[in-house]
């Protein structure tokens, strides 16, 4: 047994006392350190405490940031059934205001004996977030994979929508209506989506109205509230159609239009982004960029199944391409403009 504890707490970088706290269920350890135990203990082979051990299938962890966006929701409904085909389940974690943080998550995860964990646009996102604990995970052999918010500092799979093309799609749609006044309603200026997005936005406005054409850019919330907020300083900088960095932002901005007595499409021209169930239930229904969830749902299952099974995904950023759906929320510029 000594050998055995010997070898553990060598691995975890830990000491054998420690290791003894762990498997016996003793209180007074880190997180991180019992982190660090329970991850070598699967990866050297052992077997984990007998309430950890009974599965049906091998537990996967996937981290969401929140549940109010839709679209979050619908990675989780994407994901779920491709993991289980592959044998594993879903633990899902969510984080909220008030609620536990994305470390605190982690730690449960690791304790349930997740044989991995994905990210859909979590702290990784945000470029004023460091990712040590990410490395740190890495470092013990956790399988770790993330869905938007590419970072180059993070060895793992990352799984990405193309922001740049979809930005693209938006503007020659507009343009060839006739707009020339176009505004984004981006999300914040740390995310790492964001700042792709505005990149697209900027680069497609200057191509479709000339190297000296002005983007105008307001970073917001991404929220219906964040969307109403851009939309004044857009609709106030006279705007005829505005692209937003999400469905939830436009619904703010098609509620900040009816407050200011524009009809949508034939005052102002609204985009959405990603294609989630606001969309289709907004009046009017929301043209938008779809991301594509479903095959995301299949493509990331495949890669990531392979990873923790001990198939290194690539290095490479899986890159998802966007499509134009096309519904009531634009036309043709106003005459007036």
């Amino acid at each position: 047994m000594s050998a055995t504890l010997a070898e553990i707490a060598a691995h975890a970088g830990v000491s054998q006392a420690t290791v003894s706290r762990v498997l016996n269920e003793k209180p007074g350890v880190a997180p991180d350190k019992r982190r660090a135990v329970l991850t070598s203990l699967d990866l050297l082979g052992y077997e984990r405490p007998s309430r950890l051990r009974a599965r049906t299938a091998r537990p996967v962890g996937l981290l969401l940031p929140e549940l109010g966006n839709p679209i979050f929701p619908a990675f989780a409904q994407a994901l779920a059934p491709n993991f289980a085909r592959r044998g594993f389940t879903p633990v899902i974690g969510t984080q909220s205001e008030g609620g536990l943080h994305e470390d605190e998550i982690i730690d449960m995860f690791v304790e349930a004996g997740v044989a991995g964990i994905l990210f859909v646009a979590g702290r990784h996102a945000d470029t004023a977030a460091s990712t040590e604990h990410y490395r740190r995970l890495r470092d013990r052999g956790l399988p770790l994979g993330f869905v938007n918010g590419h970072r180059d500092d993070v060895d793992a799979p990352f799984f990405s929508f193309d922001d740049l093309t979809a930005m693209s799609l938006a503007v020659r749609h507009l343009t060839a209506m006739g707009h020339r006044r176009i505004g984004f309603a981006a999300g914040p200026e740390t995310l790492v989506p964001s700042r792709r997005a505005t990149k697209g936005f900027e680069l497609a406005i200057r191509e479709s109205l000339g190297p000296d054409a002005a983007p105008l850019v307001v970073h917001s919330l991404i929220s219906d509230d964040g969307g109403v907020s851009a939309a004044r300083s857009l609709i106030g900088e006279g705007c005829t159609a505005i692209v937003c960095a999400s469905d939830l932002i436009a619904i703010g901005v098609l509620a900040e239009a009816r407050r200011s007595g524009l009809r949508v499409p034939e005052d102002l021209s609204v985009v959405g982004l990603d294609d989630s169930i606001l969309a289709r239930s907004s009046w009017p229904p929301l043209t938008t960029i779809r991301q594509p969830v479903a095959l995301m749902g299949v493509a990331v299952a495949d890669a990531f199944v392979g990873e923790m099974n001990g198939v290194p995904a690539s290095r490479t950023e899986y890159l998802f391409q966007p499509e134009l759906v096309l519904r009531e929320s634009t036309g043709p510029v106003p005459d007036s403009a």
